[in-house]
């Protein structure tokens, strides 16, 4: 229906919305332009401190749970996932006027919020433990997004939501290859 392609457009644009280059311009350092140039929350942290890092986590978050709930509460589970899915793509690779976008990660993360509220937590208590024993962001989030697949598999989603799972989760790692490399290195900056 029209309308489903409706929602799913604006899923996206809603993943567009530049929250780390708006909170850039608010404290006059963008991280769109500075440190890695990732419009994310952790080089927002490393750029301009704790408090615009948090701002920008809860913006990218919230695409994700209002892309997705916006599908879950006028569709169903899977349009739901798809919205999720589209917000993510406007996240990492957004339209229009704004640059290069960020990695997907805390948008994925809003999605799980909405759609498995169960699982959700326990892959944040995944990156968290993970961010603690390897004192990198980037190492925390792919740990938790590869993940994601299979504790929706163990809850009982559909198999084309845990198709999508999967996509989604490749299309996260591939975004992360700068800091896969990095680590590979052992030059990934520490982020505590």
């Amino acid at each position: 229906m029209a309308w489903e392609w409706l929602l799913i457009v604006a899923g996206y644009a809603l993943g567009s919305f530049p929250s780390a280059v708006l909170v850039g311009g608010y404290t006059g350092k963008d991280p769109s332009k500075q440190g890695s140039n990732n419009p994310g929350a952790s080089n927002t942290y490393r750029v301009a401190g704790r408090w615009p890092a948090a701002w920008v986590l809860l913006g990218d978050v919230g695409k994700g749970v209002i892309a997705s709930g916006l599908g879950l509460v006028l569709g169903d589970h899977l349009l739901g996932v798809v919205c999720g899915t589209a917000a993510v793509v406007g996240h990492i690779l957004p339209l229009g006027r704004f640059r290069g976008g960020g990695k997907g990660v805390a948008t994925y993360g809003g999605i799980l919020l909405v759609l498995t509220p169960v699982v959700a937590p326990v892959l944040l208590g995944i990156w968290g433990v993970s961010l603690v024993m390897t004192k990198r962001a980037a190492a925390a989030s792919l740990l938790a997004t590869i993940a994601v697949p299979i504790a929706v598999t163990v809850q009982g989603w559909p198999v084309s939501e845990v198709g999508m799972t999967i996509g989604l989760t490749v299309v996260v790692v591939v975004r992360h290859y700068e800091n896969i490399a990095r680590m590979w290195k052992r030059d990934e900056p520490a982020i505590m």
